[in-house]
């Protein structure tokens, strides 16, 4: 215990300090409590830990909530839709379970009556070979029109060569006999003279003007048979221009026949092609191995439209991604290959947005995708798949399972984080987004 002052007026050498404040209140109040001291220094403690907090680093973050997905259209969940319409016939598997490609799934039949006859696939198939019959035996027919053009043709060519002949021999005896005539007429002349002047006799003069009407005759028939000549040649030529002309045309009715065959028989084979195609839809098939997740039509009979769905599949192996969704205001801080933290539902997680390294339960994760168009809702979507370098996300994760996310952003003090959402300012970043990422020492390029 202090000593007491000796220079107090009340003090006295028997009376000892505790006894003083005993028999004096006062003296009571001024003494500090122990345990008012003690909660003092805490007081005092708290605030400076608390000062000091102020200016450890933070990690900005962007909340966002989504669900799991994949990062490829094809192993998402996919519905089975019916081709064509029909009721149904036969179910081949229940929810649940496991299918591999190519397993049937259910059987329909048809509703329409033009498709109701059994053999309607192997009549059409008899109508295309018969219409490729008809086809091939036209094909034949026009191939021999044209190899009888040619020969009409040739023969033509053959017969105006002869005619040819014939006329420059007609025109060659017309030549000749002509001369002869002109030859006759001189010598007639002579003899007219020589009978005039009494020279010769009148049975002389009478036989050269005999002879002189002989060779006029024999010009004549020479000229008569050149146009004769000439006239033949241009009835061959007329002959085998009306049957070339005969054949032409049958050979081109006939190609019009055999056009409008092909575009019968292409009809045809069009129709087989499709009822070929359509039989295979009576079957619907699983598109990938997978589990059946959930049947949409019940019960047998039942009439299912075109198009509609039967069946959900999940296919068997997949990508795991998530899927958040983000506001207008954020989703221009992220870019692809960002860190975010995730936490699914179903595992227990305790996280520390700001400070990642000491969360628990949470997985890794790198913005692989960010939608520049809307959801309609104001909303963006980001897809994030798994961070090589983190934790692997389990494997259990079914598809459509919640997440909470966190988009991890640059490192500030916390009285400035606190000030920020005070004044509700956006997070700062220290670069572009649409630049590389940068974090640490790590530069990931978009």
């Amino acid at each position: 215990m202090p000593k007491q002052d000796r220079t107090h007026p009340y003090y006295h050498p028997e009376v000892t300090r505790l006894e003083i404040a005993r028999k004096f209140y006062s003296f009571r109040l001024l003494n500090t409590p122990r345990s008012l001291r003690v909660v003092a220094w805490g007081v005092v403690g708290f605030f400076g830990i608390g000062l000091l907090t102020l200016f450890l680093p933070w990690q900005q973050n962007i909340r966002a909530t989504g669900s799991v997905t994949t990062l490829f259209p094809n192993e998402r969940p996919q519905q089975l839709n019916t081709a064509i319409g029909g009721l149904i016939l036969r179910w081949h598997v229940r929810e649940g379970q496991f299918v591999r490609k190519g397993d049937t799934l259910v059987e329909i039949t048809e509703v329409k009556e033009k498709y109701f006859d059994p053999q309607l696939l192997l009549r059409t198939r008899e109508q295309v070979n018969a219409q490729e019959e008809t086809q091939r035996f036209m094909a034949e027919k026009i191939n021999a029109q044209a190899e009888q053009l040619n020969a009409l043709r040739d023969g033509m060519t053959n017969k105006l060569k002869e005619g040819e002949n014939k006329i420059l021999q007609a025109q060659y005896k017309l030549s000749i006999d002509s001369a002869e005539y002109v030859i006759a007429q001189e010598q007639f002349a002579r003899y007219e003279a020589l009978y005039a002047q009494g020279l010769i006799s009148l049975t002389d003069f009478e036989k050269r003007k005999l002879k002189l009407q002989e060779t006029r005759n024999k010009r004549d028939a020479s000229r008569q048979d050149l146009a004769t000549a000439r006239i033949q040649q241009a009835t061959v030529r007329a002959d085998y221009m009306d049957k070339i002309s005969k054949t032409l045309s049958e050979r081109n009715d006939a190609a019009s026949k055999l056009s409008e065959g092909d575009g019968k028989l292409s009809k045809l084979q069009n129709e087989y092609a499709n009822l070929e195609i359509r039989s295979g839809f009576y079957a619907i098939r699983a598109p990938q191995d997978g589990i059946v997740v959930r049947t949409l039509k019940a019960g047998i009979g039942e009439n299912v439209k075109e198009g509609e769905a039967v069946a959900t599949i999940m296919p068997a192996s997949y990508h795991q991604a998530v899927e958040l969704l983000v506001s207008a205001t954020d989703v221009p801080l992220l870019s692809v290959g960002r860190k975010v933290r995730l936490e699914f539902d179903g595992w227990p997680a305790l996280q520390v947005s700001g400070w990642p390294s000491v969360s628990v339960g949470t997985f890794g994760g790198i913005i692989a995708v960010v939608d520049v168009v809307d959801d309609g809702m104001g909303k963006y979507r980001i897809l994030v798949k798994p961070d090589p370098a983190d934790d692997p996300w389990p494997r259990k994760l079914r598809m459509g399972s919640g997440v909470y996310g966190w988009a991890m952003l640059d490192e500030v003090p916390i009285w400035y984080e606190i000030w920020r959402q005070f004044n509700g300012f956006p997070p700062s970043l220290a670069y572009d987004p649409d630049g590389p990422v940068q974090k640490g020492n790590d530069k990931v390029k978009k």
